[in-house]
């Protein structure tokens, strides 16, 4: 019977509470005759009504030009190649050239020994089939050849090109005429403009790339510079968005699932304001609709916003004012403004 009781009592006891965790936070709440705000994301909004107000920084809707590009890199070829082969099989028995050298067309440029055990043969030439310039080192004196082997490759002219491939989820862009700017290892500092000459037709099936040969324009006397087999890193213009309304790609956030920003309007108080984005080019976004060419969106400091929250626009007020602070922004008489933990935060004209 004891046991019984006392089975009772915890029983009543654990009720009790669970009772006042229960109800305990709804009397506090009815006493205060406040709700706590939700914000965006579902957070409680911590500070966002009443008197305080929050620092942020904002920017204006504009109008820009975006030009639309992709980076990928390529290598410098010489625009007329041509690889040397033997006529015969064989030891390579001598060579007459060397990598830079000069040839003339039907100059003999190496020898091969088609002699096998036991059978002697007289050597084979191997002709230059243009006149030009060796890219190529040619393998060593003693090497074995084959008709599919390349002594060397010529260069018909002096001219560069570059080569480049481009991943299939772009090739819808491409298209002769675009341009392009490009680094070069070689030249650190120095841009080279280029146009896209040519453009495969095909996709090749093993790469998922189609490739592109740009051409340099400029003056000859910097082109001259650019040797082939140098390594360079392309960005490719695409397309051009004219006079389109962007904003910075922090003003916007996402709220229920779809991109909105905070619009600060008269009295400085902001509005959540849901908009269509489009292309981002360069941490600036396309604005499809929802924003109007001069308003003011925050692009720092709206983690801490709500809708109707009072702001201070500290980049209103020069280099000197103070960043954004993530607690309510100082009111009359306190000197400066607070943080969640009460911290005072920096004054006009210092740093954190």
């Amino acid at each position: 019977m004891a046991k019984k009781s006392i089975r009772i009592l915890l029983t009543l006891f654990v009720l009790l509470i669970a009772g006042g965790f229960f109800w305990f936070p709804r009397f506090w709440a009815g006493r205060s005759g406040t709700e706590p705000a939700a914000a965006p994301g579902g957070r409680p909004g911590g500070g966002g009504g009443g008197g305080s107000v929050f620092s942020v920084r904002t920017a204006a809707v504009e109008r820009q030009t975006l030009q639309a590009y992709i980076v990928v890199n390529g290598d410098i070829k010489a625009e007329q190649q041509v690889a040397v082969l033997p006529d015969a099989a064989g030891k390579l028995a001598a060579v007459h050239t060397a990598l830079g050298a000069s040839v003339e067309r039907g100059e003999v440029i190496a020898l091969v020994d088609p002699s096998r055990p036991g059978v002697s043969y007289e050597l084979s030439p191997v002709y230059a089939p243009v006149r030009g310039v060796v890219v190529s080192s040619p393998p060593a004196v003693g090497s074995t050849v084959t008709t599919s082997t390349v002594i060397v490759n010529l260069s018909g002219n002096s001219a560069v090109q570059v080569e480049a491939r481009i991943p299939e989820r772009e090739v819808g862009q491409l298209a002769p005429g675009l341009r392009a700017q490009l680094s070069l290892e070689a030249f650190p500092g120095e841009t080279f403009s280029a146009v896209v000459q040519r453009v495969s037709p095909v996709v090749d099936p093993d790469s998922r790339t189609k490739q592109i040969i740009l051409k340099f324009d400029g003056p000859a006397n910097r082109i001259s510079r650019i040797n082939p087999g140098m390594f360079a890193r392309i960005r490719l213009n695409t397309r051009t968005y004219n006079r389109v309304l962007v904003i910075p790609a922090e003003a916007v956030i996402e709220f229920r699932g779809t991109n909105c920003v905070y619009v600060v309007q008269e009295g400085d108080q902001v509005s959540l304001r849901e908009i269509t984005t489009g292309v981002t080019v360069d941490d600036q976004v396309q604005i499809l609709s929802g924003l109007e060419e001069g308003e003011d969106v925050v692009i720092q400091g709206q983690q801490f916003l709500i809708e109707g929250s009072r702001v201070r626009v500290v980049n209103r007020e020069g280099p000197a004012a103070e960043t954004p602070s993530p607690g309510p922004a100082a009111g009359p008489g306190n000197g400066g403004a607070a943080g969640p933990e009460g911290d005072p935060a920096t004054p006009p004209g210092g740093s954190r």
